[in-house]
């Protein structure tokens, strides 16, 4: 018996891509699945049945789910999301942000318009969602949450001031629900996915296979580490990598610094550049500044 038999999953932009792939796999393993996709293009507009496509997928193939066309970046809709969850199944076990969109452009050229769209649907998409299922995890003693980062985010890539900010945004974010979830075995992870799907294909220079993606970049081998950072196993506060079968963590570090206390000045900070700067001996997490001095 899979250990995620009757668990009740909801995914964000499940109705193509890393979406679908997640949506599939958790149902293969006994999971009651709620599918949500507004249905619209890579970049937000339009709309179809994306969603009722997987849903009947996972029907087909002996498995429950039900369909939720909400958007994430609207309050209301994507509190829908966990309302129907509660209402079918009764309950929320695990959250899956996945929902995205795209708006690719230098930030010289970028709408604030175009930072403010995708900023609401990738985190304020992510919040608000997590915001809705967040109270009955607490009660129930029990949740696992996956926020959907990216490499733009982590290490930055041209043309995505928006998504990149957006996607590191939900690192900070998973930071503090760790702290704030761990009393309650609430743990909350981030994945940095690389895949080959419509939304890349979008991307200046790519020419990734939307339709037929190259098998080595399928989404599918992203998922085996959603399922991961969803299982009774996870761990909370971590960064977890996976492209092409390839699956790594990133983390945050820091060095012990120099103390050069309240005489601080410009001089005294550029006389003791080379020392702050070095990574050398840097260990995870924080130090809380200054750990090093002068002496040292």
């Amino acid at each position: 018996m899979s250990e995620f038999e009757g668990k009740v999953v909801a995914i964000t932009g499940a109705g193509n891509g890393l979406g679908r792939s997640h949506a599939l796999e958790f149902a293969r393993r006994g999971a009651k699945v709620v599918v949500n996709d507004l249905g619209g293009n890579v970049d937000g507009t339009g709309s179809s049945d994306a969603a009722d496509s997987v849903v009947e997928e996972i029907k087909k193939a002996g498995g429950i789910a039900i369909a939720n066309k909400g958007s994430v970046s609207d309050r209301e809709g994507a509190k829908s999301i966990i309302t129907d969850a509660v209402a079918e199944f009764g309950t929320i076990d695990i959250v899956v942000n996945n929902a995205g969109i795209l708006r690719d452009k230098s930030f010289k050229k970028m709408s604030l318009d175009e930072w403010d769209l995708v900023m609401n649907v990738h985190m304020n998409g992510t919040a608000y969602v997590t915001h809705a299922a967040w109270p009955i995890m607490y009660e129930q003693n029990y949740g696992r949450i996956i926020c959907t980062s990216s490499g733009s985010g982590l290490w930055g890539n041209f043309g995505q001031a928006n998504y990149g900010c957006a996607k590191m945004a939900m690192v900070g974010f998973m930071n503090v629900l760790a702290i704030e979830g761990r009393s309650k075995n609430i743990h909350i992870n981030c994945l940095g996915p690389g895949a080959a799907t419509r939304m890349t294909a979008t991307i200046p220079g790519r020419s990734d296979g939307v339709s037929a993606p190259p098998p080595e970049m399928a989404p599918e081998l992203v998922t085996p580490a959603v399922v991961f950072m969803a299982s009774e196993a996870a761990p909370t506060g971590q960064v977890f990598q996976a492209s092409g079968g390839n699956y790594s963590c990133a983390s945050m570090y820091s060095n012990r610094g120099v103390r050069l206390g309240k005489d601080a000045n410009y001089e005294t900070f550029l006389e003791n550049k080379d020392q702050i700067m070095d990574m050398s001996e840097a260990k995870r997490g924080s130090l809380r500044m200054g750990g090093g001095s002068k002496s040292d």
